[in-house]
């Protein structure tokens, strides 16, 4: 099966240069603890609570700090076309929870999770994926 059928699609993201109350807010509107960072039609970063939490909030920055200064610039992704079975171990060998998924033409159509992965029947990659992500780094 390919990640396409089973990904999470019209995923929300936020500009670099928005604030992160603004990123704090909009997790929490959509209830994820994750969102993904683009730059006109480009992926370049992605910030989460707890980046927001250690980053931001116990350095002593305030709410109008620009997502860009906390964000992580180095984000994994794996393509809309590939095997379940292989996202679910890569999520394992690097251990990740969520991956952005873009097109063949790096554009981003949605992202995986663990959840999707539970969801998607193979049980191969739900076993992959949890005992990679669970295990202690």
């Amino acid at each position: 099966m390919k990640i396409s059928k089973i990904m999470t699609r019209n995923v929300r993201t936020l500009e670099p240069e928005r604030s992160i109350r603004e990123a704090a807010t909009l997790m929490a509107d959509i209830d994820s603890g994750a969102l993904l960072i683009n730059e006109g039609d480009r992926l370049i970063g992605m910030i989460t609570d707890r980046d927001i939490a250690v980053r931001a909030v116990a350095a002593g920055l305030d709410g109008n700090t620009p997502v860009r200064q906390v964000m992580s610039s180095n984000v994994r992704y794996c393509f809309d076309d590939e095997d379940v079975e292989h996202v679910a171990a890569n999520m394992a060998d690097i251990q990740v929870r969520r991956l952005p998924v873009l097109n063949r033409e790096k554009r981003l159509v949605g992202v995986v999770s663990l959840g999707n992965i539970a969801s998607g029947h193979s049980r191969m990659a739900n076993d992959t994926v949890l005992r990679g992500v669970t295990s202690a780094h």
